[in-house]
């Protein structure tokens, strides 16, 4: 079982996608942290999750956020959408952080080459996008 996405985004664990997500949202300024401190496994990106919405969770929002990277650290893991109109600046918002992923080189456990994997997920929206499909996940 896995994270599966249309549009090729990506496939594979559930676990190397809140890995990969994380990285990037560290890469991007924010910290991580633990939300639920009886959950000590569980770390995520230090955003404003009480503006957050069950909503925003499954890919819907009023108006894209000013860091457009905010729609992918506060998605849902296992079902929601990303709709066209946020694919096209949330892929330029990862291709701004593409020079820094590089220093990464070849990645732990299911993700690989964490530049490949996330060029992967550029691509994929940016065909969604063209498209005007949203990035279904499931």
């Amino acid at each position: 079982m896995g994270l599966d996405t249309s549009h090729d985004c990506w496939h594979g664990a559930y676990s190397a996608f809140t890995r990969w997500r994380n990285t990037l949202a560290e890469i991007a300024g924010y910290r991580l942290g633990k939300p639920d401190p009886t959950a000590p496994w569980y770390e995520c990106a230090e955003i404003n999750w009480e503006a957050i919405t069950p909503d925003n969770l499954q890919g819907v929002w009023e108006r894209v956020p000013e860091d457009p990277l905010i729609v992918l650290i506060a998605h849902s893991d296992c079902d929601g959408e990303i709709r066209p109109r946020e694919a096209g600046p949330l892929a330029d918002r990862l291709e701004e952080l593409l020079p820094k992923i590089t220093e990464l080189g070849v990645g732990a456990g299911h993700i690989g080459n964490w530049r490949e994997k996330t060029q992967k997920f550029i691509d994929g929206l940016r065909r969604a996008a063209k498209n005007d499909e949203p990035v279904k996940f499931h």
